[in-house]
């Protein structure tokens, strides 16, 4: 009897944990980034800017603060004479407000193909208006619950597509000590090959990170597994690779079936072919897994970087 309450308990735990999590705000999120008026987010674009006005909006709803020493939620720098921006938001820890937890995702894409006749427009809705809107959605739950007692930066990598440009400089102006953990999220529009409500996570075997987000989910509905892609390289080729390679243990979650993904990098990325449902869903098995990091009760170990 007291195994089927606390079944039922958990059930409920899990239930009010995600419920600040609305699929229509999140499908708001995709379809606005990936639109034809963002013209496919490359960065140093007029359409980026357009992107970073509505994260900026975004986040002043949430009601996240300025981090650090910056006036404004922009990281701004220099990049092979483009004026370049990553976007922080701050979520203020309660008893450990020095700790930081970094949840990321990139916002640029390819841009535009100025030589293609037909859909010239790489919307990038997959890769990665569905991590930005995870992003947001995450920072909307976790500013609404306001128990955390790590402090959170919610942050909008630029270039990634240009080669980790703006994950290496946000790791370079700061202090990675501080940082328990990297939770970047990176493609998580379409059905994992693990079946419903499962992700996976790149580098699972780097750290303990991924099994304390599987102990979290025991009692959930919720499975995360390790990346099935090594030939791939992921745990490299993703923003969590500017933080890890500072020890860091900062890893990358994903859904997406990399070797069926036809959409990958092509203008067909879009809205549209994304199943809000398991983004979604996504989302709130993240905020769940999550939730021991995010209240200091568990310290991932640190990352030993051997490519």
């Amino acid at each position: 009897m007291f195994k089927k309450y606390l079944i039922l308990f958990l059930i409920f735990s899990f239930q009010l944990n995600s419920q600040t999590i609305s699929k229509e705000l999140v499908k708001t999120h995709i379809y606005t980034l990936s639109s034809d008026l963002m013209e496919g987010r490359k960065a140093g674009s007029k359409g980026i800017e357009k992107a970073a006005q509505y994260i900026e909006k975004e986040y002043k709803k949430i009601g996240l603060k300025k981090f650090d020493t910056l006036d404004s939620y922009r990281q701004n720098f220099k990049y092979n004479g483009l004026s370049l921006f990553n976007l922080i938001g701050y979520l203020e820890g309660k008893s450990k407000k020095d700790e930081l937890i970094v949840i990321s995702a990139h916002y640029d894409h390819l841009g535009v193909d100025k030589n293609s006749e037909g859909d010239a427009i790489f919307n990038g809705a997959n890769d990665n208006a569905s991590g930005v809107a995870a992003v947001l959605a995450l920072a909307d739950h976790l500013t609404k619950k306001n128990n955390n007692e790590r402090s959170v930066l919610f942050v909008a990598f630029t270039a990634e597509e240009m080669g980790l440009i703006g994950s290496n400089y946000f790791g370079k102006n700061i202090d990675p000590r501080q940082i328990v953990a990297g939770i970047n999220i990176e493609m998580i529009g379409k059905e994992s090959p693990f079946g419903p409500k499962t992700a996976w996570i790149t580098g699972f075997n780097r750290s303990n990170f991924g099994k304390i987000i599987q102990k979290n989910l025991i009692g959930s509905n919720y499975k995360v597994f390790a990346d099935p892609y090594l030939d791939f390289n992921l745990f490299f080729r993703s923003d969590n690779a500017s933080l890890a390679k500072l020890g860091v243990p900062a890893h990358t979650f994903s859904t997406s079936p990399m070797n069926k993904d036809l959409d990958y990098h092509k203008v067909s990325d879009e809205a549209n072919t994304l199943n809000p449902t398991t983004i979604t869903e996504t989302i709130k098995a993240i905020s769940i897994g999550i939730t021991s990091i995010i209240n200091g009760e568990d310290y991932p170990s640190r990352v030993k970087i051997i490519e």
